[in-house]
C-alpha cells in the first residue's frame, strides 16, 4: 500500500469507531515482545551493518532498554488507563469528577538513525499502547535496522493499527502533509522545526526530542579517576552519536591538565588506538558526517587523539583543547567522538560560555560540594541531567525525557508515554437530587454571598 492508502485504512478504523481494547493492547505488546526476543540476532546483525555497533551496546541501549519499557507497559497498563478520579469542586457539590485517557487517533512517529532501533519502536509502542494508530517512519540512513523494524512491525500489527513506511525526507515530507492527530519527531533541530510548522498547519500536537550542546562542569572538588572514567563512557558510547552526551567540558582551571591526563588514561584503557581492535567503537553513520567531524577535528588544536579510518568510518576519541566561542565546534553540536576542553575559574566564567547556546538537552556536574551542584543546577534551563555521572537519567523510567527551549518540545519514558499519547478528558458527573439555585438569574442580592462563597472556595 501506498502512503495515501495507509493513511485511509487507518482513517476508515478510526471513523467507524472502533477501539482498540486494553486486552487486544496488551495482546499485541506481548507478541511485540516475543518478536523483538525472536529476532535478536537479527537486530544484533542489522545494526552492526548499519553502524558496526557493539553488541554490548546494542542490547543495553536498544534491545534492554525497549524490552524493559514494553515489560512495564504490560504489567501497568490497566491501572494507567482507569479513569482517574480527581477531588470534586465544592461549588459542584454533590459530584464525581474524573479524567478519562482518550486516545489522540492518528500518530505519525518519525525517528532517527543514532539509536535506530530503540528510537523507533519505543514512541511507536507507547502510542499504541495508548489505544493510537501509528504510521513509523524510521531514518533511511540505517536502512537495514529500518527494514528489519518494518518486517518486525508487519509480523506483530495489523497495518490498521500500526504499519512502517520506509523511504527519505521526500517520503516524510509527504507523510508530513497529511493531517495528524500527534506527530513524535526524534532529531535535529533544523528538521524538528519543519516538523513543527506542518503539524501548525493543522493545529496537530506535537513532541520534537531535539539535542544541542550538551555540557559537563567539573569542579575541582571531585574524584578526577572516576569522573573521567564516567566522562569517557558517556561521551564516547555509540561514538558519541548520543543526544545526551557530553558534548564539551568546563573545567576548573586548576585541574584541567590532571583530569586530560586521566581522560587520556581512560581512553587508552577502552580503546584500541590503532583500530585493530574496533569491537567496541561505533562506526560514524555515514560518509557526510565522518567528513564533517574530521573537519572540525582539523580547525582546532588536538590535545590527543585525531586519528580516523576513513574506510570504516571510525574516529578515535578525540580531545580539543579551549576552541574558540566563534568556532563550529562551540557553535554546533558535535554528535561524534570529539571531546572540547574548556575552563573556569568563577561562575561568571561557566555563564559566558553555557550562554551563547540555546538551551541544551542535558546537563552535567562532577563536584562533591553541594553547594556548587545545587547551584549550577538551579542556574541553567536544561531537559534533564545528572550529577556525578553522564546519560544515566535516561536509565529511570519514572523520570520524564525531553528538551526545553530548542533542545525539545514535551518528555516521555514509562507511565509519561501513556500519558503523552492520551487525550485527558475532563469529566464532572452532577447529581440530580440537589440543585443549588445561587448561579441561576435572576441574580439579585446574590453578589455578595457569591463573593463570600467564592472567597471560601479559593
Amino acid at each position: 500500500m501506498n502512503i495515501d492508502q495507509l493513511f485511509d485504512n487507518q482513517l476508515n478504523f478510526i471513523n467507524t469507531h472502533q477501539k482498540i481494547s486494553i486486552e487486544e493492547r496488551l495482546k499485541y505488546l506481548k507478541k511485540l515482545k516475543n518478536e523483538i526476543n525472536i529476532n535478536e540476532e537479527n537486530i544484533y546483525n542489522a545494526l552492526d551493518l548499519d553502524l558496526s555497533k557493539p553488541r554490548f551496546e546494542t542490547y543495553a541501549t536498544e534491545i534492554g532498554f525497549l524490552i524493559n519499557e514494553i515489560d512495564l507497559f504490560i504489567r501497568k497498563l490497566k491501572s494507567w488507563a482507569k479513569p482517574h478520579n480527581v477531588t470534586p469542586a465544592l461549588i459542584n457539590f454533590p459530584s464525581k469528577d474524573y479524567i478519562i485517557y482518550e486516545p489522540f487517533g492518528k500518530v505519525l512517529v518519525i525517528s532517527p538513525w543514532n539509536y535506530p532501533f530503540q528510537l523507533a519502536l519505543l514512541p511507536a509502542m507507547s502510542a499504541f499502547a495508548a489505544g493510537n494508530n501509528v504510521v513509523l517512519k524510521p531514518s533511511e540512513h540505517t536502512p537495514n535496522t529500518s527494514s528489519l523494524i518494518k518486517k518486525i512491525v508487519e509480523k506483530v500489527f495489523p497495518s490498521e493499527l500500526m504499519c512502517v513506511v520506509e523511504g527519505d525526507a521526500k517520503i516524510a515530507s509527504q507523510l508530513l502533509e497529511k493531517k495528524w492527530d500527534y506527530i513524535f519527531f526524534t532529531g535535529s533541530v533544523n528538521i524538528g522545526e519543519i516538523v513543527a510548522v506542518s503539524a501548525a498547519k493543522n493545529l496537530t500536537p506535537c513532541t520534537l526530542e531535539l539535542g544541542g550542546k550538551s555540557p559537563a562542569i567539573i569542579d575541582r572538588n571531585t574524584d578526577l579517576k572516576l569522573v573521567s572514567k564516567r566522562i569517557v563512557w558517556g561521551k564516547f558510547l555509540n561514538s558519541g552519536q548520543t543526544c545526551v552526551a557530553p558534548d564539551y567540558l568546563i573545567v576548573h582551571k586548576s585541574i584541567k591538565g590532571k583530569l586530560i591526563k586521566e581522560l587520556i588514561d581512560r581512553i587508552e584503557l577502552t580503546f584500541d588506538k590503532n583500530f585493530d581492535n574496533t569491537s567496541d567503537i561505533t562506526a560514524i553513520v555515514n560518509e557526510k558526517n565522518f567528513n564533517r567531524l574530521t573537519e572540525l577535528i582539523k580547525e582546532n588544536k588536538i590535545i590527543y587523539g585525531g586519528k580516523s579510518d576513513r574506510e570504516n568510518r571510525y574516529i578515535f576519541p578525540t580531545i580539543i583543547d579551549s576552541p574558540k566561542m566563534d568556532s563550529n565546534i562551540m557553535k554546533e553540536e558535535i554528535f561524534g567522538p570529539i571531546l572540547p576542553v574548556l575552563s573556569f575559574e568563577k561562575l561568571g566564567d561557566i555563564d559566558n560560555i553555557i550562554n551563547k547556546n540555546p538551551n541544551p538537552l542535558a546537563l552535567y556536574v562532577f563536584s562533591n560540594n553541594k553547594k556548587f551542584t545545587d547551584n549550577v543546577i538551579n542556574r541553567y534551563s536544561f531537559g534533564g541531567g545528572s550529577i556525578n555521572d553522564t546519560i544515566v537519567h535516561l536509565a529511570n523510567s519514572r523520570l520524564p525525557f525531553g528538551g526545553v527551549g530548542n533542545s525539545g518540545i514535551g518528555s516521555y519514558h514509562g507511565k509519561l508515554s501513556f500519558e503523552l499519547f492520551s487525550h485527558k478528558k475532563s469529566i464532572v458527573n452532577r447529581s440530580t437530587w440537589f440543585d443549588n439555585n445561587l448561579r441561576y438569574a435572576p441574580y439579585k442580592n446574590k453578589l455578595s454571598l457569591v463573593r463570600k462563597l467564592m472567597k471560601y472556595l479559593g
